[in-house]
This record gives C-alpha cells, sequence and structure tokens, in this order.
C-alpha cells in the first residue's frame, strides 16, 4: 500500500491517537480504545504510557505509520488487540498467542491467583495436572508460584502446544507437554498421583454462539470453545474420571465452568464423590469449581 494513501492526517503522534478514536470509539467506546493505543505504541516502538503522553507532537517514520493502519484496519474487523500484538499478560508472565488458542481471560486469571496462597502445592515433591493447557497460561504461572512442583500439561491440539511450549520457554518454565485428547476412553497416566488437577475445558454450548463477541466467534478456536447442546458436560466427566484416578487423597480439582450450569457440574462431582464448591468472579457469576 502506498503509505501516502493511508488517511492518518499526517505521522505525528496526536494524528495518529485522534484517527484510532475517530474510527474505534463507536466499536469499543473510548477508554478501551486508549488502551489499545498504549499498547500498540508499546508493541511497535517501545513506549510506555509516559513517553506516549510527552510525545503527541513527535512524528514516527512511514514504516511504522504502516503499522499503526494495519492495526487500526484490525480492530475496526474485530481482531484481538493480544493478536494483533502477539501476545498478553497472565499473572506476571508473557504469554504468546494466536488463532490456535485462547486468549486469556481476566476470570482464569482469578482462579490462579487464587490458588497461589495454597500451602500444600509448596510443599516438595507436589505434582499438577493441567487438562485442555491451550497457551499454557495457567501452567506456567502456577510453575512461576510453585517452581519445586512437577507440572504435566495435556492439549488435544499439537498447534496450541507449540505456543505452550514457546510460552513455557519464553518463561523460564520446566513443564511437560503431552499431546492427548481427555475424552478418549484411552487416555491414562502412568501410575502418578497429582495435589493438584486444573482445566479450563470447552464448555460454551453451541446453543449459545449468538450471543457471543465477534472478537471471540471470529478469532478464538472452536475446538477450544465449543461442546454440543446435548452432551454439554462431556469434558466434566472425562475430568472427573481422571481425578478418581489420579487426585491425590488430600488433592485439589479446579474446574472453570458455564456460569449456567454450575448446578449441574456440582451434581455431576457429587455423583462421581467428591465434594464441589461454586466460586464467583470479579463480576459476580459463577466461575469455577473447586472439588475435593
Amino acid at each position: 500500500m502506498n503509505t501516502r494513501n493511508l488517511r492518518f492526517r499526517s505521522n505525528r503522534v496526536r494524528d495518529i491517537m485522534s484517527l484510532f478514536h475517530e474510527e474505534l470509539d463507536g466499536l469499543y467506546g473510548s477508554g478501551e480504545v486508549g488502551v489499545y493505543v498504549d499498547m500498540l505504541f508499546e508493541a511497535f516502538l517501545g513506549w510506555d504510557k509516559v513517553r506516549l503522553l510527552t510525545s503527541k507532537e513527535q512524528t514516527i517514520d512511514q514504516s511504522d505509520l504502516l503499522r499503526f493502519h494495519w492495526a487500526l484496519e484490525d480492530l475496526k474487523h474485530y481482531r484481538p488487540i493480544q493478536h494483533i500484538i502477539g501476545h498478553t499478560d497472565f499473572c506476571g508472565c508473557r504469554i504468546e498467542v494466536g488463532p490456535d488458542v485462547l486468549i486469556p481471560r481476566p476470570e482464569t486469571e482469578e482462579l490462579v491467583n487464587s490458588l497461589i496462597s495454597s500451602p500444600s502445592l509448596h510443599e516438595e515433591g507436589s505434582k499438577i495436572l493441567d487438562l485442555c493447557t491451550g497457551s499454557g497460561c495457567i501452567d506456567i504461572a502456577l510453575k512461576k508460584a510453585f517452581p519445586q512442583a512437577e507440572v504435566i500439561a495435556v492439549d488435544i491440539s499439537e498447534n496450541a502446544l507449540a505456543i505452550a511450549r514457546r510460552n513455557a520457554a519464553i518463561n523460564d518454565t520446566e513443564i511437560t507437554f503431552l499431546q492427548a485428547d481427555v475424552l478418549s476412553e484411552t487416555f491414562h497416566f502412568p501410575l502418578s498421583t497429582f495435589h493438584l488437577i486444573i482445566s479450563n475445558p470447552p464448555y460454551v454450548r453451541e446453543c449459545e454462539r449468538a450471543q457471543m463477541q465477534r472478537n471471540v466467534l471470529d478469532f478464538d478456536p472452536a475446538l477450544a470453545l465449543f461442546v454440543p447442546d446435548d452432551d454439554p458436560l462431556r469434558f466434566y466427566h472425562a475430568i472427573a474420571a481422571i481425578a478418581k484416578k489420579h487426585l491425590a487423597k488430600d488433592g485439589l480439582m479446579v474446574t472453570e465452568i458455564n456460569e449456567s450450569l454450575a448446578d449441574e457440574v456440582c451434581t455431576l462431582f457429587r455423583e462421581q464423590g467428591f465434594s464441589p464448591t461454586v466460586h464467583t468472579d470479579f463480576r459476580g457469576k459463577n466461575r469455577w469449581v473447586t472439588a475435593n
């Protein structure tokens, strides 16, 4: 593209910021657009918020201006900002993301932070199993919090595992990654017990697609999101079966849930001999279940 055809009034920072607000405030709101602008200047130019606030009259070169142009176009088509810059922050860890993995959500971060004070996981010889790991954000954050723990992470997608392995390397964490389908009847581990079995499995029912935002529906992998309407608890059946075999006597099972299915998940876990508790997130929604 000829950079002369870009809609920016100039390559001055103030004009770049103005165009983002003019074209995106109606889609995202002014506050959210301001956050996106901050993130883009940091990712593209290495500027922090102070540098950005004090450099509004500065100009940038045409190659950088082109990057802002394509970012603006992507945002107009609801591409997630995390995909544009290629990463996100999760519990203080830099996590690469892309179309093969879910973008970590604040609710998941809240769940992980709730576990970090757990005294049992600080003990030598503790073991953690992460099912449906995706980007690896959960197991990486837990390994950072419990460096003495052995962590095993499982996912069906080799593409997702490739990203998770890169994230583990970026964050200097030693994690064992396994490709496997947790729904398979042949899924098993060597004889081993875990002090924590954790999962953020697919739990969005197909009938709920229409309620989802485009930035999730169009860009997150369907494999990591959806379950059939007639079998929405399939992963919880599998997780409970794995926990019955591999959860330590004093261990904890933790799973994220569909807020509409909290009662059903708890009933399933009780039927499998566990004592479940529902936890609400910072929005007051049923978000995860712990069981032992």
